[in-house]
């Protein structure tokens, strides 16, 4: 089974719940996207681009990595260090390097839907994602 969201709409659920415009593209392969945000330095915002790749799902967890040039890495670290203070930070594990691991079982909402589902593969097309599962028996 698959679950299709456009970039569109996912921008649209970003948007609503944070307030932020983050455009989200096509990164280039089929496991990776783009994501842009606006930064603000020295008098001047600019927009920088954020490539993150699903490298692998295993069970509840999706191990991600991200690149996007000089001082990315900084800044998503900053970023994850303050989404840790929130609600369902500790879903997010900064690994070694520029990655991620999401662990979706800390979630009790999405718990209980990967009790009834096996995450298969997330990928991306040029303007949608893609989410494979199927039931678990």
């Amino acid at each position: 089974m698959q679950l299709k969201l456009t970039f569109n709409e996912i921008e649209n659920m970003i948007a609503a719940k944070t307030g932020k415009h983050l455009p989200m593209c096509y990164g280039g392969s089929p496991h990776t996207a783009r994501i842009s945000y606006e930064v603000n330095v020295i008098f001047k915002t600019t927009s920088v681009g954020l490539d993150i790749t699903i490298d692998s799902i295993e069970g509840d967890n999706i191990y991600l990595s991200y690149g996007g040039g000089t001082g990315i890495e900084f800044m998503v670290r900053t970023a994850l260090a303050k989404a840790k203070e929130q609600p369902g930070g500790d879903m997010i594990e900064p690994l070694d390097g520029p990655r991620i691991l999401l662990r979706l079982g800390k979630n009790p909402q999405l718990a209980q839907l990967l009790d009834r589902i096996e995450l298969q593969d997330i990928h991306f097309d040029e303007q949608s994602v893609m989410i494979d599962f199927r039931p678990k028996m």
